[in-house]
């Protein structure tokens, strides 16, 4: 092992993953760097802005906040992992409603989305707002986003994929 490097062993998008990690490593370069995930974006650096939004264990997260090391054993799912009708239902609702400009900020609010959909069959605008209130974006508003979010929530079979 190299001096100063720590071993994680984790599950990363639902496949087993390991990496050498330094103390200081925050999740958001171990994702980029080691691993090529580059949908997860680097943002604020500060948890300000949500693009760098990751599930761990299931649940949002600012992967600029999380330490590498600090995920050994646990499970990271990222914009590249999310998969399934649940998935694409999300994302053509945000495609028809016009709540993607840039994109920058598209894969934290769809990961904070699917957090809030695999939690809640049928959401309020408030629900939803404060599920992505993490995320800023700075194109669209977040009119279209909350409808978007709305849209896929009331989409015919989404109650059916609830745990």
């Amino acid at each position: 092992m190299a001096a100063g490097k720590y071993k994680v062993s984790f599950v990363l998008n639902n496949k087993a993953a390991e990496a050498l990690v330094s103390p200081d490593e925050v999740l958001v370069d171990l994702l980029r760097e080691t691993f090529g995930l580059t949908g997860t974006k680097k943002g604020c650096g500060i948890g300000e802005c949500g693009a760098c939004t990751v599930l761990l264990d299931g649940r949002p997260v600012n992967s600029c906040l999380v330490l590498a090391a600090s995920v050994d054993g646990k499970s990271v799912m990222t914009i590249e992992g999310l998969e399934g009708d649940s998935t694409r239902t999300l994302q053509d609702a945000f495609l028809s409603e016009g709540a993607v400009q840039c994109g920058y900020c598209t894969p934290g609010m769809l990961i904070s989305a699917k957090a809030l959909l695999d939690s809640r069959d049928k959401p309020s605008d408030d629900e939803i707002r404060k599920a992505i209130s993490g995320n800023i974006c700075r194109c669209t508003g977040y009119h279209r986003i909350v409808a978007a979010i709305r849209k896929a929530a009331d989409a015919p079979g989404t109650d059916d994929e609830k745990d």
